[in-house]
């Protein structure tokens, strides 16, 4: 009869650093020499096509530049503003109106709008409000938001509320000089906006009124004298407490300095900003077209490289293509 008993297998839960440091040699070699491999056909395959591929870039090239001269120039130029009567917010929704009736192709009606003839207003193709981007709230504009992708909800990066960018896209770069007077034509019809102004000025009137009376007044102060109960206790014969008061001078320069400032800013605000929008930087006239050559070909291009490549790679495995489609 046996006396040994049944083998019981023991499980080990330590780890093989030895077999596990195998394993991943073992796989970053596999990656190594899979990309390598892929690498290298790549490089063939492109080797091999190289005259197809040139072509086809060359294709893209003449492609552009045929889309160039066969399409209207447009010029595009920016205007810097600051919205003086209404909030900027206010003041962009506005603004861009009018880019909802240029997409609605509605020329008798930006005609009106901006005080032009339908003729002239035809050759204009965009005219869009923008926000301008303060990064880190250093008060000192960084960016426009072209795309209109800015994150309301970010605090660091904000949206400046003291300026804002009209963007205009032209047929005629003659059509820019124009566009400045257009805009605050449109601006100034809108009722609601002459009100808000007409207020604004109206209260910086009594406000410079009451600056000059306070200045007047302190001006006919030579010193004004007050006395200060000092809580010094001084206890003298027979336990009597005597209570000092002390005359001093207390000048008025500080205030009417800052009366003066104060008067100096709306006098300013009155004078430079007394219109409901006021410019900040003006329009630039562009020496070149906005869609040249570059502005077709950095679509136009990888397209057709693109195509091209996918016909070589459908080419070359048509047969396992075929293979597949007679699968399914």
């Amino acid at each position: 009869m046996s006396t040994t008993g049944p083998v019981k297998e023991t499980v080990s839960d330590e780890i093989d650093l030895r077999d596990l440091c195998r394993r991943m040699s073992q796989t970053m070699s596999d990656w190594c020499r899979k990309t390598g491999r892929a690498f290298l056909i790549t490089v063939i395959f492109l080797l091999k096509n190289i005259l197809l591929l040139t072509f086809s870039i060359l294709a893209g090239v003449g492609i552009s530049f045929a889309l160039k001269w066969t399409t209207k120039p447009e010029f595009i130029s920016e205007i810097t503003l600051r919205s003086n009567a209404v909030p900027t917010a206010d003041m962009i929704s506005n603004i861009n109106q009018l880019d909802i009736l240029i997409r609605e192709k509605n020329y008798s009606s930006i005609a009106s709008a901006l005080s032009s003839s339908p003729e002239e207003v035809v050759k204009i193709k965009r005219i869009k409000a923008l926000w301008v981007i303060d990064k880190n709230r250093d008060n000192i504009p960084d960016f426009t938001d072209y795309r209109d992708s800015h994150n309301v909800y970010d605090s660091v990066n904000v949206r400046m509320t003291d300026r804002f960018v009209v963007q205009v896209k032209v047929e005629n770069s003659d059509e820019i000089s124009k566009m400045r007077d257009r805009l605050f034509s449109y601006v100034n019809k809108n009722p609601v906006f002459i009100r808000h102004n007409e207020f604004r000025l109206k209260t910086i009137d009594e406000l410079l009124l009451r600056i000059n009376y306070d200045i007047e007044q302190l001006d006919s102060l030579q010193k004004v004298k007050y006395f200060e109960e000092t809580r010094n206790i001084k206890p003298e014969k027979g336990g009597q407490i005597i209570f000092l008061q002390d005359h001093s001078t207390q000048l008025v320069y500080d205030d009417i300095y800052t009366l003066y400032l104060r008067k100096q800013s709306l006098d300013e605000e009155k004078s430079l900003n007394n219109q409901i929008l006021s410019v900040i930087n003006d329009f630039y006239q562009p020496l070149r077209r906005h869609n040249g050559g570059w502005y077709y070909g950095k679509t136009v291009i990888p397209a057709c490289l693109f195509l091209t490549l996918l016909f070589l790679i459908i080419k070359r495995n048509r047969a396992r293509l075929k293979e597949i489609f007679s699968k399914y």
